[in-house]
């Protein structure tokens, strides 16, 4: 074995760089022993780095009292997977009959002649190349060899190459990149913030920022005109494929603009990202109203690889005799139709499947019918008389063959039960073009939401959206009708950024949280500082917030956003590789001033 010196970390190619044009030149390579192989007389090892794979033969010395020779040889026979090794050699051709297609390395080997062993390994939990048969807790637990994966250092380098193409543009733009505090003060933007004790102010917090919100506003008020942070956010909420407690977004700020200065930037940013991406953006993005999209696709967040549209039947079939119906029309429902294509060949326990589907987004039941030789069979068909059949028929474009499913309550619910089985049907009948990205800007979204539970009406975006100025006369007298000024660029029914153009009138801020019915001194002491900077001269201006995460998630066709995050949490919150979040001990409890209260035992049944 020779000794580690500098000329063994010292090297001349990447494993993924040596071709044909190389052939008698002397390389030193450095990297993992992905495989080896030993034919007797001749060892193989499969080289790995983050750029690829070169094929390293170790021959038998023909003089075998070569001792140096016969040393080196025997260390690759006793090399394993993962040791970490150095080695120079001659890089030469493979032979036609040894050449590996599927490598851009495969033409060519390197013939070593030395070997340093830099590091070894021992038995490992799982091989880069198990990963399919290995949890993805056990993954994330030992996460330095999961990223060893070409699949893994591809995502994260695509992550780079994005951020990259991302500050590209926002920098010939004049943008400015500024960095905006972590430990904030709490305030209340629609969902629970992580707390941070302060030991010097001891009984007070500050909290983890769930956006730069307040903070880019200030920098408009300052003058800064455009400003863009990659930044990390904090939210305390539930967890799932596209969501992490600890998140990363372009944040970016304009002044003097309007809603279509801000979606024209990030077309042209988005464009950029696709075009490194190696995926096409649209000359247009579509622009669908709030109110469309929730009647046609039953979500703010549609998805149109497909068509499979909502329709609204209530006038056809007030008239029909089914009680569902009746009931719901004259309690101020509708009735809303999907029709599937190709749905009639669907069994009975394939609908009830459907409908036991439907039943977990709130649904009490789900009604159905087929259509057969020109007429409608099954499920709610005898209710339906003639015209209403051959209304249906039109209305939905219809033919046999087809499958209707009905869906009767209040028009929040039945949106939210429809949306959720078209992207079903969708799936199950192959009418999704994984192929394609389909983006659109979901605009006018309403300025509030109404909350039942607490008898108030909450922000559907957050508290310092501007109304249409339009719509500002009914702030106070009909709330539920203002539209914001507000939008959210959407692709493939995935949500990936939201912003407005804010309120920059302290005026319409009051009144704002007045309708909110936050009082002039919970304003104060929450957004005082806001409301101070909004007093001083405050330019029109509006932002908007991309997930990169979700971004790199679609551009690189991965499942979970778990797979683009170099150190995810699981979706229980927890970090298997830290083992956060664990406990702390008294002394740092008591430094804080704050005591630990065990939640009180329940009964196990």
């Amino acid at each position: 074995m020779d000794r580690l010196g500098d000329q063994d970390l010292r090297r001349t190619h990447n494993c993924g760089e040596l071709c044909e044009r190389d052939i008698g030149a002397e390389a030193r390579l450095c990297g993992w022993v992905r495989s080896y192989r030993d034919h007797g007389g001749v060892v193989f090892i499969d080289l790995r780095d983050r750029e690829g794979i070169t094929q390293v033969v170790f021959d038998i010395p023909d003089d075998q009292d070569d001792a140096s020779a016969m040393d080196r040889y025997r260390l690759a026979r006793s090399l394993r997977n993962e040791w970490v090794i150095s080695v120079p050699g001659k890089v030469r051709a493979r032979g036609p009959e040894r050449e590996n297609p599927k490598l851009p390395t495969g033409k060519i080997e390197v013939l070593a002649d030395g070997l340093t062993v830099l590091n070894q390994a021992e038995a490992l939990p799982f091989l880069p190349d198990e990963f399919t048969a290995t949890s993805e807790e056990m993954r994330l637990r030992y996460r330095y060899i999961d990223l060893r994966r070409s699949e893994m250092t591809r995502m994260l380098r695509l992550r780079h190459t994005i951020c990259r193409a991302m500050r590209r543009e926002l920098d010939a733009e004049g943008f400015v990149e500024v960095e905006t505090p972590f430990l904030t003060k709490s305030t209340p933007e629609g969902a629970r913030d992580f707390l941070v004790p302060c030991r010097l102010r001891q009984g007070e917090f500050y909290a983890l920022p769930q956006s730069p919100q307040l903070f880019k506003q200030i920098l408009m008020v300052s003058g800064l005109d455009r400003y863009y942070q990659i930044v990390r956010c904090f939210r305390d909420e539930d967890l799932r494929a596209d969501r992490q407690p600890e998140f990363t977004q372009l944040d970016l700020e304009m002044s003097f603009c309007c809603e279509q200065d801000v979606m024209a930037l990030t077309d042209q940013v988005l464009r950029a990202v696709c075009e490194v991406s190696g995926k096409v953006f649209p000359d247009a993005v579509p622009v669908v109203p709030y109110s469309r999209a929730m009647a046609e696709y039953g979500t703010d967040r549609p998805d149109l690889r497909y068509e499979l549209k909502l329709k609204d039947v209530s006038d056809l079939i007030g008239g029909s005799e089914f009680k569902v119906f009746t009931s719901a029309l004259a309690g101020g429902g509708v009735v809303r139709a999907i029709c599937p294509p190709g749905g009639g060949r669907f069994t009975r326990k394939e609908i009830d499947g459907y409908i036991a589907y439907a039943g977990e987004f709130g649904a009490k039941g789900l009604a159905w019918c087929k259509l057969e030789a020109g007429a409608m069979a099954g499920g709610v068909a005898k209710f339906l008389t003639p015209q209403m059949q051959a209304d249906l028929r039109e209305a939905l474009g219809a033919k046999d063959g087809d499958l209707i499913f009905f869906s009767a309550d209040q028009p929040a619910l039945v949106n939210k039960v429809l949306g959720a089985l078209r992207a079903r049907l969708a799936r199950d009948l192959g009418l999704i073009d994984t192929d394609r990205l389909a983006w659109c800007w979901v605009v006018d979204f309403p300025l509030v939401e109404w909350n039942a539970d607490e008898d108030r009406w909450d922000s559907t975006h957050h508290p310092f959206t501007s109304p249409r100025t339009e719509d500002i006369d009914k702030l106070q007298t009909d709330p539920g009708h203002v539209r914001a000024r507000a939008y959210d660029i959407v692709c493939n029914g995935m949500e990936l950024g939201g912003g407005s153009v804010r309120i920059h009138s302290p005026e319409i801020q009051k009144r704002v949280f007045a309708m909110l019915g936050i009082g002039e001194t919970e304003a104060h002491e929450k957004f005082d500082f806001l409301l101070h900077a909004l007093c001083c001269g405050a330019p029109p201006h509006g932002g908007l917030a991309l997930g990169l995460d979700r971004v790199v998630m679609l551009m690189a066709g991965a499942e979970s956003i778990r797979d683009v995050i170099a150190f995810p949490k699981t979706q229980r919150g927890t970090c298997p590789l830290t083992g956060a979040p664990s406990t702390v001990d008294d002394h740092q409890l008591a430094e804080l001033d704050l005591k630990v209260i065990a939640p009180p035992k329940t009964d196990e049944v």
